[in-house]
């Protein structure tokens, strides 16, 4: 199993942003990757908790859908792009690394939380036996993680403090 928090390879960012032409160049780079360049950070990363979502809300309705939740494992966002199929994995992972430490922080908390939930409860769903049981875990998780992942989302595209509370106050 992988780690369970994201982690970062050079949180002092030894390693600084581009600037001048450079940073241009660079903008330029992450917006053609998908990837925000005010914040250095890519959505790509929640289609891995979406993923959880997704399996989740099928529990309630094909309860052997728990056991494809059960396989489902948490990865780091570095560990999420070098796993996955896209084009821009390494500029990803660069691109986070160099990210401001205040958005990353921030970021990583959302996503250390929501990392915590579904873990807590697949935990829970290997321990009890009725399928019932597991269909309301499901739903209860989905009802606090949709709301973290919208929240990533608002940091990962340069989001406010107001869009943060206006996004909580209507889930």
């Amino acid at each position: 199993m992988s780690s369970t928090a994201p982690t970062s390879a050079r949180p002092d960012r030894s390693t600084p942003r581009p600037t001048g032409p450079d940073a241009e160049a660079w903008i330029a780079k992450l917006r053609a990757a998908n990837i925000n360049p005010r914040t250095g950070l890519a959505t790509d990363y929640l289609n891995h908790f979406n993923e959880a979502i997704m399996l989740l809300e099928m529990v309630p309705d094909i309860p052997e859908c728990s056991e494809d939740f059960l396989a489902w494992y948490p990865l780091s966002y570095a560990e999420h792009f070098t796993l996955s199929n896209f084009k821009a994995r390494d500029l990803a992972i660069e691109a986070y690394e160099l990210a401001d430490t205040r958005i990353r922080a921030e970021f990583d908390n959302i996503t250390s939380t929501m990392t915590s939930i579904l873990t807590a409860v697949g935990q829970a769903m290997r321990e009890v036996r009725q399928d019932k049981t597991r269909a309301t875990l499901a739903e209860q998780a989905t009802i606090w993680v949709k709301p973290l992942v919208t929240l990533a989302g608002g940091i990962i595209n340069g989001g406010t403090d107001a869009d943060v509370e206006t996004i909580m106050a209507n889930n």
